[in-house]
């Protein structure tokens, strides 16, 4: 199984707290880490498999863009291990 990892950024906390629930329903992924970034922005990480993760992210991303404002959303099929440690800490060595 390949490994990913999608991130969701919003400017709101609603359109997060929306697509964070959206990516947790659509597929089987793990949500990894939510990180405030200032100014308004919030990015939400999730981990699982490359087809869970779009399928997540693409839900998060239609959620996010109803209720609040859809800044990026990004996929990462095959992280490097070194990125995964950096962004996540403790949890990429959880896999």
């Amino acid at each position: 199984m390949s490994e990913a990892i999608g991130m969701i950024e919003t400017k709101g906390y609603t359109g997060n707290v929306e697509a964070t629930d959206a990516m947790a329903k659509a597929a089987n992924v793990s949500i990894s880490k939510t990180i405030a970034i200032g100014g308004g922005l919030i990015t939400v990480i999730c981990r699982g498999d490359v087809a869970s993760v779009k399928a997540a992210v693409d839900a998060g991303s239609k959620a996010a863009s109803k209720v609040g404002e859809l800044v990026a959303s990004h996929v990462i099929a095959r992280p490097h291990d070194e990125l995964a440690k950096a962004f996540l800490g403790d949890v990429a060595a959880k896999k």
